[in-house]
């Protein structure tokens, strides 16, 4: 811990993505050569993931966002709330151009442009897609802690990581499953699948490089990278939980989640 904290803001968020991409692998191997999944645990995992990214996005983002913006020259509120409202409309307009398929239950139908890619390409670039507002968000955490605001902790900015990371285990084995289904074999499934998850650290150093560049846009950021993540569950991850019935299971998964998500933070922020 004490070499992690030597680190610059960059290179901490780079080792912190590069954790969260592994568990996204390490989801992926475990559903494609463990035992296999019920579709009532994938409720559940999904329901988790919810549950995490919508603590994370106020206890780790949010809320520091506004604390930052206290003293400065606007209402506390409103940097936390353009940041919020431009990070989901940035995830729309990706999510309306980038052709894509999500990868639930049910067969899906193509979304974004119109093209001749392959399903397995299609599924791959919607988690994909979901990943990248995770990264971000770990990244900007990361700058936030070290501009030395009270509102940001490098300890908080792991618990972020942790959780991040911890949900991204279901993702993996979320993309990895249909993949296999659509009739690529188990490795090429698992490369699919741990690919999705490399868009991580690219978002992680770029969100801190960014803050770091300007610091008066440490509350926009955060705020921004809490947006899109809860477009994501909005839009994906609980709808998806919910397909077929059966809701009670994604919805313990989302108090689950959202109790440990909160745990982590507030212990080790």
């Amino acid at each position: 811990m004490a070499w992690f904290m030597q680190q610059t803001p960059i290179m901490q968020a780079l080792l912190a993505t590069l954790f969260t991409w592994f568990v996204t692998a390490l989801g992926a191997a475990i559903g494609l050569y463990g035992r296999p999944l019920s579709r009532n645990t994938l409720r559940g995992f999904l329901g988790f993931a919810s549950g995490v990214m919508i603590a994370a996005s106020f206890w780790s983002l949010l809320d520091p966002a506004i604390a930052m913006s206290e003293d400065g020259p606007l209402p506390a509120w409103l940097p936390a709330a353009i940041g919020f409202v431009l990070g989901g409309l940035f995830l729309w307009i990706v999510d309306r151009i980038l052709p894509h398929i999500h990868p639930g239950f049910g067969s899906g139908h193509p979304e974004g442009l119109k093209t001749t890619w392959q399903r397995s390409t299609l599924l791959v670039l919607a988690i994909t897609l979901h990943n990248i507002p995770e990264g971000l968000a770990v990244g900007v955490a990361f700058g936030a802690a070290a501009a030395g605001l009270d509102a940001a902790t490098v300890t908080s900015a792991i618990a972020l990581a942790i959780g991040i990371g911890i949900q991204n285990f279901p993702e993996g084995a979320a993309v990895a499953l249909p993949l296999r289904a659509a009739g690529l074999d188990r490795f090429k499934s698992f490369m699919w699948g741990q690919a999705s998850g490399m868009v991580e650290p690219v978002a992680g150093v770029l969100g801190a490089a960014l803050v770091l560049l300007a610091r008066p846009l440490l509350p926009y950021a955060l705020a921004f990278a809490a947006g899109a993540m809860i477009y994501v569950v909005a839009e994906e991850l609980i709808p998806e939980s919910h397909r077929e019935g059966h809701t009670h299971m994604a919805t313990a998964g989302v108090m689950f989640g959202f109790t440990v998500m909160m745990i982590l933070d507030v212990a080790l922020g």
